[in-house]
């Protein structure tokens, strides 16, 4: 079976990939690989695998020729990185997957896997579930949505599709990202000796492993058409929807350090319910917020990984429009 994988050079897509390859799956990567095709040297030449560097916004249609199934997780990822300009933004998250989901239901492409975000939740009063009313707000949180409300229609007997609700993630990845809420408080302890957290650290946040995130990805894979076609599923655990400030407390456990309080309150807070995940899908995490922060935590000791201006996100992508203006465009 052979699955193309868009984003896959990216923080999820480095540990999903080789999660896939292990698995028997081809994969095909469409990527247009901002933050280098090194990240992906741990799976370029082994056996099933293939990448296309290209945009998803303008790839030409006949690479999804020959795939039975699309992950689509190609984005501009985080909200701050989505306020860089949001007009490219909705360009490659919302218009440029929607492009990818036409052309493989055109295409003949069996299953089409969308990975959203629960980000689109932004903020609620009581527990999130896939029914309840969307409150986006951010670019990347929008977009997210947008796509959602455009390719699950297309869902047909002949063309699955569905889209996962990611809860934010957090672990060790090729494409480290430091930008990430377990993963940023856990560099700062380590580094600095604090850890920040933004007033007042009520606000709650639904976290997922990236290593069950891939799980889950894969899972989906393998549903029961029946049961998933048309479906909204979000990803996470019940148990893992933690208020900040005691992601804070478990970080302070584990590395050390001082919490600290900055910034204007955060208006995004929301709890999910993770319900249909394990009803439709049948998954269960495996890794506790305690086991992500202690893995960042060794690696880090071990100098992993190396100081790298890629860890963050937006600061990267802001290097590469000071260098290229234009770098962002199809």
């Amino acid at each position: 079976m052979k699955i193309l994988v868009t984003g896959c050079g990216g923080y999820i897509g480095t540990t999903l990939t080789p999660y896939l390859l292990r698995k028997g799956y081809s994969v095909k990567c469409v990527d247009r690989l901002y933050f280098g095709e090194d990240l992906l040297s741990h799976v370029i030449g082994e056996r099933g695998f293939e990448l296309v560097k290209a945009d998803i916004r303008t790839v030409d249609p006949g690479v999804l020729g020959d795939v039975d199934a699309v992950i689509d997780m190609a984005s501009l990822s985080n909200d701050p990185s989505g306020e860089l300009n949001p007009e490219w933004t909705l360009s490659i998250n919302y218009r440029g997957r929607v492009r990818i989901a036409n052309i493989a239901a055109k295409k003949g492409v069996k299953r089409y896997i969308l990975i959203s975000s629960c980000s689109i939740y932004g903020k609620q009063d009581g527990v999130a579930d896939e029914d309840s009313e969307p409150n986006p707000l951010t670019t990347y949180a929008r977009a997210n949505l947008l796509a959602e409300r455009e390719i699950l229609p297309l869902a047909s007997r002949g063309f699955e599709a569905l889209a996962l609700r990611l809860a934010t993630v957090y672990g060790p990845s090729r494409r480290m990202r430091f930008d990430l809420l377990v993963n940023g408080m856990t560099l700062w302890a380590y580094e600095k000796g604090v850890i920040r957290v933004m007033r007042d650290g009520t606000q709650v946040r639904p976290l997922i492993h990236v290593i069950d995130a891939s799980r889950a990805i894969h899972l989906a894979l393998e549903a029961d058409g029946d049961k998933v076609n048309g479906m909204v599923i979000n990803v996470g655990s019940d148990d893992q929807n933690y208020r900040v400030i005691d992601v804070a407390s478990i970080v302070k456990r584990v590395v050390g350090g001082d919490i600290e309080f900055y910034g204007d309150p955060d208006r995004r807070s929301y709890r999910v319910s993770f319900r249909r995940a394990r009803e439709l899908l049948g998954f269960e995490t495996l890794y506790s917020v305690e086991e992500g922060v202690k893995q960042i935590y060794h690696e880090l000791l071990l100098g992993n990984p190396k100081q790298d201006p890629r860890w963050v996100t937006v600061e990267w992508y802001k290097k590469i429009l000071r260098e290229n203006p234009g770098a962002l465009e199809p």
